[in-house]
């Protein structure tokens, strides 16, 4: 226990020390965009609508940047005719141009009741770390003079160009904006306790976007279009070429880290600073000091549980961990962040670390079972056996598998003109090309039965695609035999040939045999199955014979022929079996002929049967189906479904 607490401690001070860099304060702030991004409602309950100076606006406008300003006269006196509630230019008018233009800009300014335009301050030589000495950059005092009223339109963002930290005092653009539209509002607002960071509304678009062309265009916006709404007129580039022409002030969406466009323009970040002093929107820290306290109370208890029960430490951990991001989500949807990644980190850091010192004890523990155990099962049950050992005891489990059980043919007989040697040596070539094949593909060689092998996959590691890779291995040594067959004669032995039967379904798994001797092995009525289909080989003159239930759980890369029907002692059912064929009209010649026979249509099955056999001549399960239903029809049956016994089709096993 002493240990598990030492090492979480550790791994705790390492994250704590983290949490104090730079690149930590990143990964934090890229949290806080997601939840801005998830907690954002894609609307605004303020009427606010942005005349965007875009791409479009520069084609029809046909004026390089900056407009003249009667261009923006003219604006100004449709939004006015129009009854906006206030307008904000978040366009630096600090310059003059020509004399005519401004006068033009100047009237149309004092003609207007609430007009904004945007101030700001730049960097003196030395200042650029020290915002608060930077030099203001007001708009012409001849605006000023004529009514407008200067916001400061500074915002800070982040390393990453994001911003996050709210900028909307009394006289900045947005409180400007807020108080000419609804001065009671705007009053409220500042009464309460301010804002830290920005409530964001949505991705850009969110608010309602025209192109500034549209406004000037007879027709384009119906009268009366901005009557009561706050007017932002600033740049949105979309477009390198815009981008060059407008000198667009963007910055870095926080919608970007779950997908979303990267771009967010400044006159867009106005806008939702406007809806946020309007709306009362807050979001506001945390006392930092409830993490610490939070992982005070939660880690000891964490580790104790983990250190009496160790496999509850991760599923715990997790759900510790899954319930302060939760509660960071929550505070967060109330206007208050709480930077989850410290605590979460904390928990999983130290857990993690306890996990690994227990991982290095149990591997030690695992190495010594597996020694022992290695030299009498296979491998992968010495695995297991490392790391489980309580499963080293009898019993075992219902699991779907699929068995495979090999015999080389007519090997009795051959046995009895070999010699001992001979013989173990023969067996000896066989199993060697077979077993390494199995336990790649990763099966489990069960036992040896004299020159027969059964083997199985699907346990005891589970694998969902057990079948097939129990008919490809098959495949691969029927492949393997004729080379090993060469070898064996090469060294003055007889060739050998190999059968195997494959069948899919529910058996007992585990360590079965007494207390003082058990071994890994399957035992049920599949095995019996898969054996049979082995011996059935015969009747069909085959190499492999597969069970319907193993076809089923075959890719179509595999391509199959049906056989007939099995009848396997002590089941009442027959099994329909297949071998692999890569010849698709014997495959649909085969299918189409035992199609006919379970509907009774004799003269149908005849005629694809001798479609096969014309096919390949000699063919041994349509002959034998041939010669069935010449029975059937020697003992006067008609051809009708059902008059003709189910077992008359099929071979025994």
């Amino acid at each position: 226990m002493a240990a598990t607490v030492a090492v979480g401690g550790l791994a705790l001070a390492l994250v704590w020390a983290l949490s104090l860099t730079r690149p930590w304060a990143g990964l934090e702030m890229k949290v806080f965009d997601a939840f801005s991004t998830l907690a954002a409602p894609h609307r605004s309950a303020v009427p606010i609508v942005i005349l965007a100076i875009d791409e479009p606006t520069f084609r029809h406008v046909e004026h390089a940047w900056p407009f003249p300003r009667s261009l923006h006269a003219r604006l100004l006196d449709r939004l006015q005719a129009d009854g906006a509630a206030a307008v904000g230019f978040d366009v630096l008018f600090a310059q003059p141009s020509h004399p005519a233009e401004d006068a033009a800009f100047a009237r149309s300014i004092a003609a207007a009741s609430s007009v904004v335009l945007a101030s700001a301050r730049e960097p003196q030589d030395g200042a650029q770390e020290d915002p608060a000495s930077w030099a203001e950059v007001m708009p012409l005092r001849r605006f000023l003079a004529a009514g407008a009223v200067p916001g400061d339109s500074l915002v800070q963002p982040d390393d990453d160009f994001v911003v996050r930290r709210a900028n909307a005092h009394v006289n900045s653009f947005a409180g400007k904006l807020a108080a000419l539209a609804d001065a009671r509002a705007a009053r409220a607002h500042r009464q309460a306790a301010p804002s830290e960071f920005v409530v964001y509304r949505g991705p850009r678009g969110t608010f309602e976007t025209r192109s500034y062309y549209e406004a000037l265009l007879p027709g384009v916006l119906p009268p009366g279009f901005f009557r009561g709404k706050i007017v932002l007129i600033g740049r949105s580039a979309q477009a390198p070429a815009e981008l060059g022409h407008a000198q667009s002030d963007l910055f870095n969406a926080p919608f970007a880290v779950l997908g979303g466009e990267r771009l967010f323009p400044g006159v867009e970040l106005q806008a939702t600073l406007i809806d946020n002093q309007l709306t009362g929107a807050q979001l506001r820290s945390v006392d930092t000091g409830w993490s610490p306290l939070a992982l005070m109370l939660g880690l000891p208890l964490l580790l104790a549980a983990g250190w009496r029960w160790p496999a509850s430490a991760a599923p715990l951990a997790l759900l510790l961990a899954g319930a302060m991001a939760s509660g960071s989500w929550l505070l967060f949807q109330r206007g208050l962040w709480w930077p989850p990644l410290f605590p979460v980190a904390g928990v999983l850091a130290s857990v993690g670390a306890t996990a690994l010192l227990a991982y290095g004890v149990a591997r030690r523990r695992a190495r010594l079972l597996r020694a022992r155990f290695a030299q009498y099962v296979p491998p992968a049950v010495a695995a297991r056996i490392a790391a489980e050992p309580d499963q080293v005891r009898l019993g075992g489990e219902s699991r779907e598998i699929t068995l495979m059980f090999t015999d080389l043919a007519g090997f009795t007989t051959l046995s009895e003109q070999l010699s001992p040697e001979q013989t173990v040596e023969v067996l000896t070539a066989c199993f060697n090309a077979m077993v390494p094949r199995v336990h790649a593909a990763g099966g489990t060689v069960d036992k040896f039965i004299g020159d027969a092998m059964m083997a199985f996959w699907g346990a005891p590691l589970l694998d969902d695609r057990h079948a097939e890779q129990a008919v490809r291995v098959a495949i691969a040594l029927q492949h393997a035999m004729p080379a090993l067959a060469a070898g064996l004669v090469a060294r003055g032995l007889p060739p050998v040939q190999l059968r195997i039967g494959l069948h899919t379904g529910r058996a007992v798994v585990g360590n079965v045999g007494s207390e003082q001797r058990f071994a890994y092995t399957a035992v049920g009525d599949a095995v019996n199955v898969a054996a049979r289909l082995e011996a059935a080989n015969k009747a069909f003159d085959t190499g492999i014979l597969l069970s319907a239930a193993t076809a089923a759980q075959l890719p179509p890369d595999i391509p199959l022929r049906a056989l007939g029907d099995v009848t396997v002692r002590g089941r009442a059912e027959a099994v329909r079996v297949f071998t692999p064929c890569a010849d698709p009209a014997l495959c649909a010649s085969s299918a189409a002929a035992l199609q006919s026979l379970d509907a009774g249509l004799w003269d149908d099955a005849e005629a694809h049967l001798r479609a096969v056999l014309a096919r390949v001549p000699g063919d041994a399960a349509a002959e034998r189906l041939l010669a069935r239903l010449a029975h059937v029809r020697a003992l006067g049956t008609e051809a009708q479904a059902g008059s003709v016994p189910a077992t008359a089709f099929t071979v025994e096993a």
